[in-house]
């Protein structure tokens, strides 16, 4: 009886011991999705989309050659038949010009993919999304399924996806598909989760891909990896999944126009404050710049970029890797937008109080609570008021002295 529980001991140990091999094989096994949307919205979104908070777009292509009106002048002129893109083509190219004549004139002859590489990191982007095609056709790639009109048939003759990946990927590697297009039909037609079965099951970027929202009609804020809802999308309260807003420097359009005024171009001040409100709102921004038919970014949009990097050098602790705080803003005398990161809480305020004086409602203060302003080392006085909240003097120093021109940040610990 006794050789004969121990050899049903034996068994049984070595059943547990085969149990928990076969339960940590299970564990280290890739999880496979299948084509369904139930399967592929329960994947995790990889933590460096929601770390990297800003990101440049870029609509580049042969719209860029008319530069008029905007990237959709195909369409304007051949398909809707607008009479101002009629007249347009009437006053500045000859009879029978059809669009297809302006591919051999999206010469990309100045593009320096390095130089682009070097301005979007010294803006502060962790990631580029670039139209490697827009909805004419045209890819900026040398696709066999789009013979003589792609970039190294036609045009340029390089392949511009392929040189600036390289360009970019020699300082951040992140993978991203940003479809748009989808409207037209049901995710069905677009055969969009079986290709994204495949991108999270078998591509070579299967853990590190990141996509947006855009595979069919009725997909956009419901589907897919991280929202974009619709161009341009700013939430009033906090949503409840990741997202991205994405806009343009130019506000009349996506792609570079040869008749663009200033009018329409957004302030550095209104540029950092939509990054500030959207990243306190949980989501990413995507700020667009449309290069001209030789590959120039124009010095008015470089200039916008590099005042968001000096921005970013400054606040960027308050930015990258945060995350939405338990109040995402509050209006007092300035508007304050919060985020926090490593338990500490920021509070971005837009405009600097005339009194000197900051009063924050929201954090509630401990005995060690100290607070400081991002750029500067000395901490802050403040009181506790029961009707106003913190009170913080703000450093009395003149506008120029400051670290930033606009939005400053401060950062407080030991709050709750």
């Amino acid at each position: 009886m006794w050789e004969l529980r121990s050899e049903w001991r034996a068994v049984g140990f070595t059943l547990l011991l085969w149990l928990a091999a076969a339960a940590q094989a299970v564990a280290r096994a890739p999880r496979r999705y299948t084509p369904d949307w139930k399967s592929l919205d329960s994947r995790p979104l990889p933590r460096w989309f929601d770390e990297a908070k800003f990101g440049v777009f870029v609509h580049w292509g042969v719209f860029s050659v008319p530069a008029w009106g905007s990237e959709w002048f195909w369409w304007h002129w051949q398909g809707e038949r607008l009479p101002a893109y009629e007249l347009f083509m009437k006053e500045n190219y000859p009879p029978g010009f059809s669009y297809a004549d302006f591919g051999p004139q999206f010469t990309a002859r100045f593009f320096q993919p390095d130089q682009w590489a070097e301005l979007f990191q010294a803006a502060g982007a962790k990631y580029v999304v670039l139209t490697t095609k827009h909805h004419e056709g045209f890819t900026n790639w040398p696709s066999p399924v789009s013979w003589n009109w792609n970039s190294k048939d036609v045009g340029p003759h390089r392949d511009l996806v392929g040189e600036l990946g390289a360009a970019v990927r020699k300082s951040y590697k992140p993978d991203l598909i940003w479809s748009d297009g989808e409207w037209e039909c049901p995710d069905t037609y677009w055969n969009s989760t079986a290709f994204l079965a495949w991108l999270y099951n078998d591509s070579p970027v299967k853990d590190q891909v990141v996509v947006n929202d855009r595979w069919g009609q009725n997909c956009s804020c419901h589907h897919g990896g991280y929202y974009n809802c619709q161009d341009k999308y700013r939430p009033q309260s906090l949503p409840n999944h990741k997202w991205e807003m994405c806009t343009s420097i130019d506000r009349a359009s996506w792609g570079y126009r040869r008749d663009m005024t200033m009018s329409t171009i957004a302030s550095e001040n209104e540029i950092i404050e939509e990054l500030v409100q959207t990243v306190s709102l949980g989501g990413n921004y995507l700020l667009n710049v449309g290069p001209t038919k030789d590959g120039l970014i124009v010095p008015i949009f470089q200039e916008r970029l590099l005042a968001v990097g000096k921005w970013l050098q400054i606040n960027g602790e308050a930015i990258y890797a945060s995350q939405p705080w338990r109040v995402q803003s509050e209006k007092n005398t300035t508007v304050v937008w919060y985020t926090t990161k490593d338990s500490a809480v920021y509070a971005t305020f837009l405009y600097w109080p005339e009194n000197g004086i900051i009063s924050l409602k929201s954090p509630k203060t401990t005995s060690a609570t100290k607070i400081t302003m991002l750029g500067m080392e000395e901490y802050l006085t403040w009181t506790q008021d029961p009707q106003e909240g913190v009170l913080i003097t703000l450093p009395p120093l003149p506008p120029t002295a400051l670290p930033v021109e606009f939005a400053w940040t401060l950062k407080l610990t030991s709050v709750k």
